[in-house]
């Protein structure tokens, strides 16, 4: 890319390696350094007692330290140390380097690590004959970098500061939006919920099940259900074939729908228009809440809180994962508040509001995600 005809420079020339080795002493716990990829950062990890650890030597880094993590260099495990994980060390698989003073500021080569570009010249000084994809560090010291003037980057990563916190304040602020939704909703809930009468899941929403016929030439696009209250989604078309043995079920929109699998760990939703037509196998149940009743969106937002999740897991005996499956006579045993049907109709009409609310909340927060890379891409074209 253009970089406003600035004079460019090797790493190596701009930076020194550099290693701070120490002997790991057993019954010693050792703060841990990460980098995450795509020019996320650094981060501390878990901390390791230096009796366990297989290297000989561990290497503690300092403040504006590049850190490189040489096997995934290439998907931008590049960082620079920032103040608060001064103290941590890492293995001889993060080299480190330190800037030369007066030629490179370390903020400007930290916002350089959060460039597409910089990621394609890590990945190709990665790339060697024996099909490892690991970057030596004579490899990244051969990268080339745009290299104004130390006072001209000073100025330019102050812009890029200034424009990165009024971003970072912007993200903030929208993510109360959520946060102050749900305890909205979560307080609309407990009103109209205080003094409702419980009963049985079996007399609210009892389970059906709508085999699916299945024939050769047929084609049966699934429906997947996420964990954590995140909702439907779809999945590849299965053909005769690929069905094979497995028994397929309707699903309709406005079902209340489990992955008896994951069901303890928040896979319930409600089947939405979009989902018209989209089947699941035996380990999705659906339950039809019963007209003027209850409602679906209302059962699922209570199965969903603390209180619903401790029951479904206690109607899901076992261990974890895939030994954890929800036992169908426990689910419908459980007891669910059944406050007056219309003031349900008003508890969805609210969720669907807050729902509007959220999909504005997300665009935005895909925005400003977008603003940033735009920023560094007009600073680095010499634009700020």
């Amino acid at each position: 890319m253009s970089h406003n005809g600035w004079p460019r420079a090797f790493l190596g020339d701009v930076t020194k390696p550099i290693e701070r080795p120490e002997a790991p002493i057993p019954g010693k716990n050792y703060r841990q350094i990460g980098v995450r990829l795509w020019g996320a950062g650094a981060y501390e990890r878990e901390r390791l007692d230096g009796a366990v650890t297989q290297y000989s030597f561990l290497h503690r880094v300092e403040a504006g330290d590049i850190i490189v993590n040489k096997i995934w260099a290439r998907h931008g495990s590049v960082s620079v140390v920032p103040a608060e994980l001064a103290g941590c060390y890492c293995s001889g698989e993060f080299p480190l380097f330190r800037p030369v003073d007066d030629r490179l500021s370390p903020q400007w080569f930290y916002w350089i690590t959060k460039t597409r570009w910089f990621w394609r010249a890590c990945d190709d000084a990665s790339r060697g004959t024996t099909g490892k994809s690991r970057i030596k560090p004579e490899k990244f010291a051969a990268i080339s970098i745009p290299l104004p003037s130390r006072d001209e980057q000073d100025r330019i990563v102050a812009k890029i500061d200034a424009v990165a916190g009024k971003i970072e304040e912007a993200k903030q602020a929208n993510s109360g939006i959520a946060t102050e939704a749900a305890a909205m909703l979560r307080s609309a809930f407990d009103r109209i919920t205080s003094e409702s009468p419980r009963m049985p899941l079996a007399e609210v929403a009892p389970i059906v099940r709508r085999h699916v016929d299945v024939r050769m030439g047929g084609v049966y696009p699934e429906l997947g259900i996420r964990s954590f209250g995140k909702g439907t989604f779809h999945k590849p078309s299965l053909d005769f074939l690929a069905v094979g043995t497995k028994k397929l079920y309707q699903i309709e929109p406005g079902d209340l729908v489990f992955n008896n699998v994951f069901a303890w760990e928040g896979a319930i939703a409600v089947a939405q228009p979009e989902d018209a037509g989209r089947v699941g196998s035996h380990r999705f149940i659906t339950c039809v809440p019963q007209p003027g009743v209850a409602t679906a969106g209302f059962l699922c937002f209570y199965l969903l809180t603390p209180e619903g999740l401790e029951k479904i897991g206690e109607a899901s005996p076992g261990g974890a994962g895939r030994n954890r499956t929800l036992g169908l006579e426990k689910l419908m045993r459980i007891e669910v508040p059944v406050p007056a049907f219309e003031r349900q109709l008003w508890f969805d009409r609210l969720q669907g509001k807050v729902r509007e609310m959220l999909a504005v909340e997300q665009e935005m927060e895909t925005e400003l995600d977008s603003m940033l890379p735009s920023v560094l891409d007009r600073a680095f074209k010499g634009a700020l």
